[in-house]
């Protein structure tokens, strides 16, 4: 028997569905490392570098891209894919990338980025390089 509090659903009904995914930003665009300097790094390269964490900025950027991703999939799949957008800057820089820096000047700038990629083209994830790309088929109406 299923839980009452939800309504029956089939994986064919997932196009009914209307789904707003908002991130918090990330850094990806920054590229701090490359494959040839971390290769070269022993476990405390990997906790700690440069003033990063690589291994845990690694494993919540992977995480976050991969339920992305997976989204964007299923609703290409279904043929639906107007259904599903994902609002997130990659190209935040510095402090800005940071969730844990809540100065008036960080969060006067998030306002402003905020802002900023309101009047931006949506876009929408590439399955096969996992970066954003210009969506024609969508018009901003800001």
């Amino acid at each position: 028997m299923g839980n009452p509090d939800f309504f029956p659903i089939k994986p064919a009904d997932y196009g009914k569905f209307m789904i707003l995914s908002l991130g918090t930003g990330t850094a990806k665009i920054e590229e701090k490392f490359d494959a040839a300097e971390c290769s070269k790094w022993g476990l405390l390269g990997w906790l700690y570098n440069r003033g990063a964490t690589p291994i845990i900025d690694s494993f919540s950027q992977a995480s976050a891209d991969l339920v992305d991703i997976h989204a964007s999939v299923l609703f290409q799949a279904l043929h639906c894919e107007k259904r599903y957008l994902r609002i997130q800057d990659d190209e935040l820089k510095g402090e800005t990338a940071s969730v844990d820096v809540s100065t008036p000047e960080n969060l006067n700038r998030l306002v402003d980025i905020g802002k900023a990629l309101l009047k931006r083209q949506v876009c929408k994830v590439n399955a096969e390089t996992g970066k954003n790309e210009p969506d024609q088929n969508r018009v901003n109406h800001v």
